[in-house]
C-alpha cells in the first residue's frame, strides 16, 4: 500500500471500513480490527475519534506513524492495541477514562493498554508514577544517533575517574591515622534470637568500617540537592542505637530517627551479604524509589555505606499488623510518637475516636485487606517485570498517619542478589508456601505471594497468630490448617474473631474465609491471582451502613 494508505482507508464512512464490527442497527462502530493491513503514515483527526462508540480497537502490525488527538476522547475504549508500528513518542495522560501519562504497560515489548475497569479493580488509584520502561524500540533510532557521542563520553569519563581513583588511594595509603575497633562478629555470625527478633543489633559491626561518614552520600529522591550524607544518618538513629530501633526482621534492623529538613524516617540496614556491585544495588534501590501506590510504603531513599546496604522509609505513625493485631492489646499504641489522638470523621463506614477503634470492627479489618491486595496487585500486574514481594506477612503492612494500610519491604530480596540464603529467600514461619518444602521448587512466584497473603487474611478474620496460637479441638496445628478445616466443614464462623463478630454481618466474614480458603490451596496453580482476589474482596467490602 502507499505511504497516504491511512488516509485512503479511513476517506469512507465507518462501518464500511474492513475490519469494523457495528451494531445491529450499523448505526455505531463497536469493534475495530485493522491488524496487518499495511497501514503507514499518519491517521488524521475526526476518523477514528467520531466514533464515539468504539470499544475495541487493534492497529497492530503496521506501518503507522501518528495517531490522532481526539482518539484519547473515546470514552468507551476498552481495548486498545498499538503494538508494532512505528509510533514515537510518549502517550498522552487520558486514555479514555483513565489516566495512564507516561506510564505504559508492556507485554513482550508490545503496548497494551488494559481496560478502565481493569486497571481500576487492580490498580487503586493513580498510575503517573509507575515507573515501567516505555518500549525501548521506540528510542532505538534515538540511541543509534548518539551512540558515538555517548562511547566518547563514557570513554572520557573513565579515565577522569581511573585518575581521581588512582590518586585517592595513594593519598589515602600514606594518610593512615586511625586505628578501629577490633571488629565484632558479623549480623550472621551472631545471632540473638528473641520472639520475632533474628538479628544481633549492636551496630559498631559495621559502622566503625564506614571512614569518613561524611563523604559517603545519603539519596533522597525527591530532594536530589538536599545534601545529606551517612553522618546525618548516624546523628538522626544515635549511632543506630538500640534507643532508636523500631522493629527487625529477616532483612535487618529498621531505625527511626529525623534527618536534616525534618524528614521523618525509618532506616532499614540490610544486613544479609550482596552479590551485588555498588552500582547494581544503587540501580535496584532507584527503580524502587520510583515504584508509587497509595498502598504501598514508599523508598524515600538510600545509602551505600562500605558494604551496608541501606533503606530509608517514608515513617509509618501508627504501626504493623503485627504489633496492633497480635503483641499489644487491642487500641494500645506500642510507641508515645504514634500520633493517632482522635479520629472523628466517618472515614468509608470505619468510625474510630481515639485509638481504641483499630482493629475492633470488622469494616477496619476489611479495609487492611483489600490495600493489602491492591498493593500485591500493583506489584505483580502493574509492574513489568512483576515484582513478588517474597515475605508478605503482618509485621510488613503498615498503617500510616490516615490509617491506611501499607505493604513494605518490597523488591528489596532483589537487592542481595544471589546471596540471599534459603530459609530467608522461602518465606517466614508460618507463612511459607506448601510448594517450598518440596525439592524442584527453587523460586518463589506469585502464586506464593498470594499464599503468604491468605495467612494475613486469616489473621485478620480470626485474630490468631499463624503458629503458636490456641487452635480449638486442634493439636500441632497451625492457623491455615485449622481455618482450612473449618471451611470445609462449613463451620468458618467458628474461626471469626469474637472481638469483630457483631461489628458486621457474619456472610461477608465467612466468604472472607473462603477467600482465604483459595489463597491457601496447597497447589499453586489452584491459587487466584492478586488482581481476582482484589475483585472477591470488594464484592464483599462493607458499607457505610452496615
Amino acid at each position: 500500500m502507499s505511504s497516504n494508505s491511512s488516509l485512503s482507508y479511513f476517506s469512507d464512512s465507518g462501518c464500511s471500513w474492513k475490519g469494523v464490527h457495528c451494531d445491529t442497527k450499523k448505526e455505531s462502530v463497536l469493534g475495530l480490527k485493522a491488524s496487518g493491513l499495511g497501514l503507514s503514515g499518519l491517521i488524521p483527526d475526526t476518523t477514528i475519534g467520531k466514533l464515539t462508540q468504539l470499544q475495541s480497537l487493534d492497529l497492530s502490525n503496521n506501518k503507522i506513524t501518528a495517531l490522532p488527538s481526539d482518539l484519547w476522547s473515546l470514552g468507551s475504549l476498552k481495548s486498545l492495541n498499538l503494538s508494532s508500528n512505528q509510533i514515537s513518542g510518549f502517550l498522552p495522560n487520558n486514555i479514555g477514562n483513565f489516566e495512564v501519562g507516561k506510564c505504559c504497560l508492556w507485554v513482550d515489548s508490545e503496548l497494551v493498554i488494559l481496560s478502565p475497569e481493569t486497571l481500576e479493580t487492580a490498580f487503586y488509584g493513580s498510575l503517573n508514577s509507575c515507573p515501567i520502561a516505555a518500549n525501548p524500540i521506540f528510542f532505538k533510532r534515538k540511541a543509534n544517533r548518539h551512540r558515538g557521542y555517548t562511547l566518547a563520553l563514557a570513554l572520557t569519563f573513565s579515565m577522569v575517574f581511573l585518575l581521581a581513583g588512582l590518586l585517592f588511594l595513594a593519598f589515602g595509603c600514606k594518610r593512615k591515622s586511625r586505628t578501629w575497633v577490633v571488629k565484632q562478629p558479623s549480623y550472621k555470625e551472631e545471632q540473638n534470637i528473641s520472639g520475632p527478633f533474628s538479628f544481633q543489633t549492636d551496630s559498631t559491626t559495621w559502622v566503625a568500617d564506614v571512614k569518613q561518614a561524611t563523604l559517603v552520600p545519603v539519596v533522597i529522591f525527591e530532594k536530589p540537592l538536599l545534601n545529606i550524607s551517612f553522618a546525618d544518618l548516624l546523628s538522626a538513629t544515635s549511632n543506630f542505637d538500640r534507643d532508636t530501633l523500631l522493629a527487625e526482621g529477616k532483612f535487618g534492623p529498621v531505625y527511626r530517627g529525623f534527618l536534616p529538613g525534618g524528614i521523618h524516617v525509618a532506616v532499614k540496614v540490610l544486613v544479609h551479604g550482596s552479590t551485588l556491585t555498588d552500582q547494581e544495588a544503587a540501580r535496584e534501590l532507584e527503580y524502587l524509589g520510583r515504584i508509587k501506590h497509595p498502598n504501598l510504603v514508599p523508598l524515600t531513599g538510600y545509602c551505600l555505606a562500605g558494604d551496608q546496604r541501606i533503606a530509608i522509609y517514608d515513617y509509618m505513625e501508627n504501626g504493623n499488623l503485627q504489633n496492633l493485631l497480635h503483641d499489644l492489646p487491642l487500641g494500645v499504641q506500642a510507641t508515645e510518637d504514634w500520633s493517632t489522638d482522635t479520629w472523628e470523621e466517618d472515614n468509608n463506614g470505619i468510625q474510630n475516636v481515639g485509638s481504641e477503634g483499630l482493629l475492633t470492627t470488622w469494616a477496619f479489618r476489611h479495609k487492611i485487606s483489600l490495600g493489602t491486595a491492591r498493593a500485591l496487585a500493583f506489584l505483580h500486574h502493574g509492574c513489568s517485570p512483576p515484582i513478588i514481594h517474597r515475605d508478605v506477612k503482618a509485621s510488613s503492612v503498615y498503617l500510616d498517619l490516615n490509617l491506611e494500610p501499607r505493604l513494605s519491604d518490597f523488591g528489596l530480596a532483589k537487592i542481595f542478589g544471589t546471596g540471599l540464603e534459603d530459609e530467608i529467600a522461602r518465606g517466614s514461619p508460618g507463612y511459607v508456601p506448601p510448594e517450598f518444602s518440596q525439592l524442584e521448587c527453587d523460586a518463589p512466584t506469585p502464586k506464593s505471594d498470594v499464599y503468604c497473603f491468605g495467612v494475613v487474611l486469616f489473621e485478620l478474620i480470626t485474630g490468631k497468630k499463624p503458629i503458636g496460637d490456641n487452635y480449638p479441638e486442634e493439636q500441632d496445628a497451625n492457623l491455615v490448617s485449622w481455618v482450612r478445616g473449618l471451611v470445609r466443614r462449613n463451620q468458618g464462623l467458628q474461626a471469626i474473631d469474637p472481638k469483630i463478630r457483631d461489628t458486621g454481618p457474619d456472610y461477608q466474614m465467612e466468604e472472607a474465609l473462603k477467600i482465604g480458603y483459595l489463597c491457601t490451596a496447597d497447589l499453586p496453580t489452584k491459587r487466584p491471582s492478586m488482581q481476582q482476589i482484589v475483585g472477591l474482596l470488594k464484592d464483599i467490602e462493607p458499607r457505610a451502613s452496615q
